[in-house]
């Protein structure tokens, strides 16, 4: 078989390692699996304590990791890192109105579906397809007599520690 012509050749494209995360990153509660696509953080993924760490090159993996690293230290800390448009709009409107839920506050999925339309189920289905956790703070939404689920774990013991120790840092009076 010939080989390619100098006209044709292209860099190969980078393989994501094995796990399917462009990067694995160290938390307080665990590892937080991200994925990005360019520029973009395409999601984050919440992972137990023994995932690997895996470090990555991407300028968006760079910048998200400190960025986490700030807002490890002090829960007040911004994220701006470029998220990728996902989501219907549905989805949007529940993740908008999640970010707008203030550091140290709480909002149920029926107080986020009365400001924006909905059923609480639905909001909670949004909540738990956030592809960007902590970026878009979904762990400050919770049930009406209770801490509800995380990351559509339910009570899965990992998820609902991680979101106890998110809020615990965030000083939000636990439930």
């Amino acid at each position: 078989m010939p080989l390619p012509s100098a006209s044709r050749q292209h860099a190969a494209p980078v393989a994501r390692p094995a796990h399917g995360f462009d990067a694995v990153l160290a938390a307080p509660f665990g590892r937080l699996g991200v994925r990005v696509d360019g520029e973009r953080l395409t999601s984050i993924v919440f992972l137990r304590p023994d995932t690997p760490l895996h470090a990555a090159d991407a300028p968006a993996v760079q910048r998200l990791a400190l960025q986490l690293a700030a807002y490890f230290d002090d829960p007040d800390a911004a994220f701006d890192v470029p998220l990728a448009t996902v989501g219907t709009a549905f989805q949007q409107r529940v993740w908008q109105a999640i970010a707008a839920v203030p550091r140290g506050r709480t909002a149920t999925y029926g107080e986020l579906a009365s400001s924006i339309g909905g059923t609480a189920r639905a909001v909670g289905q949004a909540c738990g397809d956030n592809p960007f956790p902590l970026v878009v703070p979904c762990h400050r939404v919770v049930g009406a007599k209770g801490l509800g689920g995380f990351a559509h774990h339910g009570d899965d013991g990992f998820h609902l520690d991680v979101k106890r120790w998110l809020l615990r840092h965030e000083r939000v009076m636990l439930l």
